[in-house]
């Protein structure tokens, strides 16, 4: 490291740059400040030069393309019109002391012809591990997560047909950026996934990253640690196909957003091509600047809804065919009815009863798919009182059993059970309506409505069926 002396002359250029500081500060974010101007280092100063000294040659590049306005007016404030702005770029100790040796070091002239002192176009080579391969060794696809095994249906079709339009022309199309969202385990990590391998595999050479929102803030902040920045930057700024899992989680975390910013402008100004996901659409995203909020809404926003009865089934039927196993109709049918919250769940209780029956070599029946429903789903929080809980104490309070429940009948004291059990179901359970009235003997959705609504207004009109419903509410959570 080359250390200055503290001569008058270079003394001045500490004060004159200061002064520079303080003009640019005044008409910048300062997050945007923090990031682009901290890092610099007056140099020296001779004959209204000032030399400025930034970290790599692509953080010369970026002032140029985005402050040089701001710049050449600081300039004009600190040393005149006739001042002028220059820059030594100190990438290593080995380049530093070849550029002395040749009086090479410094990229001078004049800051309104700035532009032509570099080359513009085309990238610049990552032989230097720090510039690339020591981020992009953390980057992994999974291979697993295919466009051929993304069961489609009502619930994402739109989702589907839009990545697949990106895959096969990323940065091309009018859904540049594409988000993606939805509520947890509905195959948004999936679907932006296949994309990225669809990409590797049919067009070589492009540069694929999916990240999640955490790592790149941890890799931001660890960049920021270590002073390589201008890897990380460099890094980002020169990938093809830019994947953002779970964006919501830059919320709050205002210099990671400034860089984020900065990177997806160049990507997208580029005909790069930006994907993203989270929870919720940009429109109730928290915590997220409003002009990357704006940008979040220049290309498609698709949502990926919870899956539908058929799409259930259809995941079901292609997993356990794709696993050589065969299933039952009635169990196919259980299992869509009952696992109706999320993909991962679903494949959680599948994957389940794969490894049941190939360990014991026994087929799959309804009583090992109810059990394991039962483990697995019930367990989830929401969900601790099960239907089959809910049918067991409301039967037994009204002495009868639960396929009275079942049943085709229309006796008054098991109509009224019935709705009881349903009106509970829909309080504990979560199942949709359509699922909750399978679990009663394959009712529509139509008559689980009616059966609740009933029991809302026979509540409010007799005090002694309120009576019951506490009692039960009681017995049930116990």
């Amino acid at each position: 490291m080359e250390h200055v002396s503290t001569s008058s002359t270079e003394t001045d250029c500490y004060t004159v740059w200061e002064n520079c500081l303080g003009s640019i500060k005044e008409q910048i974010e300062p997050q945007t400040f923090m990031t682009w101007f901290e890092p610099i280092h007056a140099y020296k100063l001779e004959d209204k030069v000032l030399t400025i000294q930034v970290p790599s040659k692509f953080f010369y590049e970026y002032l140029e393309e985005n402050f040089v306005q701001i710049l050449r007016e600081a300039i004009d404030k600190a040393l005149g019109t006739e001042g002028r702005l220059a820059y030594f770029i100190k990438e290593d100790e080995e380049e530093e002391e070849e550029e002395r040796k040749n009086s090479n070091g410094n990229y001078l002239g004049d800051i309104t012809k700035i532009k032509d002192n570099h080359p513009k176009n085309g990238k610049y080579n990552r032989g230097n591990e720090d510039n690339g391969q020591s981020f992009l060794s953390n980057f992994t696809l999974n291979r697993a997560y295919t466009f051929d095994n993304f069961i489609e249906g009502d619930c994402n079709r739109l989702a589907r047909s839009a990545g697949m339009a990106v895959a096969r022309r990323p940065g091309v199309t009018s859904f540049n950026p594409l988000m993606l969202y939805g509520g947890v385990g509905l195959g948004k990590t999936h679907l932006v996934q296949a994309i990225g391998n669809y990409i590797q595999t049919y067009e070589k050479g492009r540069e694929v990253v999916y990240v999640s929102a955490d790592k790149f803030t941890n890799q931001f902040i660890e960049s920021l640690k270590n002073h390589k920045l201008e890897s990380f930057n460099h890094f980002y700024m020169q990938v093809d196909v830019l994947m953002i899992d779970d964006v919501q989680f830059l919320s709050g975390k205002d210099r990671t957003q400034e860089i984020f910013f900065h990177i997806f402008n160049h990507l997208h100004q580029s005909g790069k091509q930006i994907i993203m996901t989270s929870d919720c659409p940009p429109i109730d995203l928290k915590g997220l600047e409003e002009r990357l909020l704006s940008r979040f809404k220049w290309g498609l926003t698709a949502d990926l809804k919870q899956p539908d009865l058929e799409t259930r089934m259809a995941i079901i039927q292609k997993k356990i065919t794709d696993n050589h196993l065969e299933l039952p109709d009635k169990v196919i049918e259980y299992l869509a009815h009952s696992v109706d919250s999320n993909i991962r769940e679903l494949e959680g209780a599948i994957n389940s009863l794969i490894w049941q029956a190939t360990s014991t070599q026994t087929p799959i029946s309804l009583q090992m798919a109810k059990e394991t429903v039962e483990k697995i789903v019930q367990s989830v929080e929401s969900r601790e009182i099960s239907i089959d809980t809910i049918q067991k104490v409301v039967s037994e309070y009204f002495g009868l059993t639960i396929d009275n429940l079942k049943a085709k009948t229309r006796k008054k004291e098991i109509v009224t059970a019935r709705q009881i059990a349903m009106y509970f179901a829909k309080e504990y359970t979560g199942f949709s309506l359509k699922s909750i009235g399978y679990h009663f003997g394959g009712r529509d959705h139509s008559t689980v409505i009616h059966a609740i609504h009933t029991v809302n207004d026979f509540m409010m009109e007799k005090k002694e069926l309120k009576i019951h419903i506490d009692d039960l509410r009681h017995r049930m959570e116990q």
